[in-house]
């Protein structure tokens, strides 16, 4: 059992304050994404857009850029945020206000109860990487979202990988610098370690690389 304290946990999510969160779509989803993790944000758009439900919780909410810029199946879902960082949540939830948005601020690595009705998607975008310990640890989040899934509902999002590929120059110094300062936490992820996780706990796991970035889908059963 890995021994994660709260510091740990805090440092991957407490980079994201008001001056980071207004730069993010520009700095992150567009030049770190493009340039140096290799997946274009317009990929992982198109999996919001077919993968998300009108009764949708997305977890780890950044700065909302993408449930922002999907398309809903309904001009009125329902929609929850849910991150352990207020100043995400709140951003987000005023970039999404047309959609009246529940929020939960959770450290998802131990509680994401919601009190009420389960989802038919959760989203998951750049969040695996920033929380701390190997996927055997994280894993733990799986279980937490499957309890508040739905049967048949879909969990999916993106992560960046740390082992088993080769990033650039730049891409490998951005992620050594990272991981020291504990904002990711991803040495040693790898698309076959992601993998496992979710199969045992879903069932049509779907998983793509894309440069540095591995987007994933499973299901959870009836």
């Amino acid at each position: 059992m890995e021994n994660i304290t709260r510091k740990q946990v805090s440092a991957g999510q407490d980079v994201y304050g008001k001056l980071t969160l207004a730069a993010y779509d520009a700095l992150v989803l567009g030049a770190t994404c493009r340039w140096l993790w290799q997946c274009k944000a317009s990929q992982m758009l198109e999996q919001y857009n077919t993968l998300v439900s009108d009764n949708h919780l997305d977890v780890g909410v950044g700065s909302g850029y993408f449930l922002d810029h999907c398309r809903f199946p309904s001009d009125a879902p329902r929609l929850a945020l849910m991150d352990l960082n207020e100043d995400s949540l709140n951003f987000t939830a005023r970039r999404v206000s047309r959609y009246s948005p529940e929020l939960y601020r959770r450290n998802v690595l131990e509680d994401m109860s919601v009190g009420g009705r389960k989802f038919d998607s959760v989203g998951m975008n750049f969040l695996l990487h920033c929380l701390p310990g190997s996927f055997g640890y994280t894993g733990r989040v799986f279980d937490h979202c499957r309890e508040i899934m739905n049967d048949g509902a879909v969990l999916f999002g993106s992560t960046v990988l740390g082992a088993g590929n080769r990033p650039n120059l730049l891409a490998r110094a951005l992620m050594g610098f990272y991981n020291r300062k504990g904002i990711f936490s991803n040495k040693h992820d790898t698309e076959t370690a992601l993998r496992e996780e979710l199969s045992k706990r879903f069932s049509e796991v779907q998983l793509q690389v894309r440069g540095e970035v591995a987007l994933f889908s499973a299901r959870k059963d009836g």
